[in-house]
């Protein structure tokens, strides 16, 4: 009798315990079933990523004020920034990755790189090899000489040393006047060059001169050359990304972070289209 008795108290403490357990199981696997759909792990099943949880994204760190690199080797600037945003919008770890401006659209198309945030102009070239957003700002291609230049125009430096950033789309300005181009792996370093004396002009962003010589640097703004859109670029085989990335920029338009960002490092909004 006593084992019998014994038995049953065994039986129904057995059941207490596993309907305890189910219980508490149920409850942790139903939250984390919807964390994943609503943050990373629905992320990672849309679209490829190079590495789960994470957004990567190269720039080449040497465009001021569009991306740099401060002493401890982490880059910062507008790039990055609107980059980190949009990480933020996909729910995934922002994960910069620093590479020479020549070698990143290469980078995406092989997917060594989920995305480029780099200050790439859309270009038909370009878009035989990536795919782009929708621009997240607009900028266009000057001359900048030394003060003591006479040149104004493009057509001005027929024949003489022009210096541009290597990959760059300024170098079909150039070789329109010229034969002798320069390469360099900054353009911030070409700007710097011609202030030193080397070549005769640099064609390059205007608000990267723009801000190398509110630094300083005795460079003169000339002949803005045109217009242009930058986008952040993505594999062909990615189409989901994209539509997120796409999905992402409308929401920090909408919402003002990418004028209150374009405002912090230019004083300006450069992500709308130019009058």
């Amino acid at each position: 009798m006593k084992k019998y008795l014994l038995m049953i108290t065994l039986s129904i403490l057995t059941i207490f315990a596993l309907a305890a357990c189910g219980s508490s199981e149920d409850d942790g696997e139903t939250t984390g079933d919807n964390n994943e759909d609503t943050t990373e792990g629905s992320a990672d099943k849309e679209y490829n990523l190079v590495e789960d949880g994470k957004f990567t994204f190269a720039a080449s760190g040497e465009f001021r004020p569009f991306s740099m690199t401060d002493a401890s080797g982490e880059m910062t600037g507008y790039d990055i920034d609107v980059a980190n945003a949009i990480a933020e919008e996909l729910g995934l770890e922002p994960n910069p990755q620093k590479q020479k401006f020549a070698s990143i659209v290469e980078g995406v198309k092989t997917e060594r790189f989920d995305a480029a945030v780099a200050s790439h102009t859309i270009t038909e070239e370009r878009q035989k090899e990536v795919d782009f957003s929708t621009p997240y700002y607009y900028s266009g291609a000057q001359i900048f000489t030394r003060p003591d230049s006479d040149v104004q125009s493009l057509e001005d430096l027929e024949g003489m040393e022009i210096a541009i950033s290597k990959g760059s789309t300024y170098s079909k300005y150039a070789e329109e006047v010229t034969d002798n181009v320069k390469t360099y792996d900054s353009d911030v370093v070409a700007l710097q060059s011609l202030a030193k004396g080397r070549h005769d002009a640099v064609i390059t962003d205007f608000l990267t001169g723009k801000e190398a010589s509110g630094e300083g640097l005795e460079i003169e703004a000339k002949e803005m050359i045109e217009r242009s859109e930058q986008a952040v670029a993505v594999s062909k085989e990615n189409e989901a990304l994209l539509e997120e990335i796409n999905a992402a920029l409308d929401k920090l338009r909408e919402n003002g972070t990418l004028t209150e960002i374009s405002e912090e490092y230019f004083g300006e909004d450069i992500t709308t289209v130019p009058e």
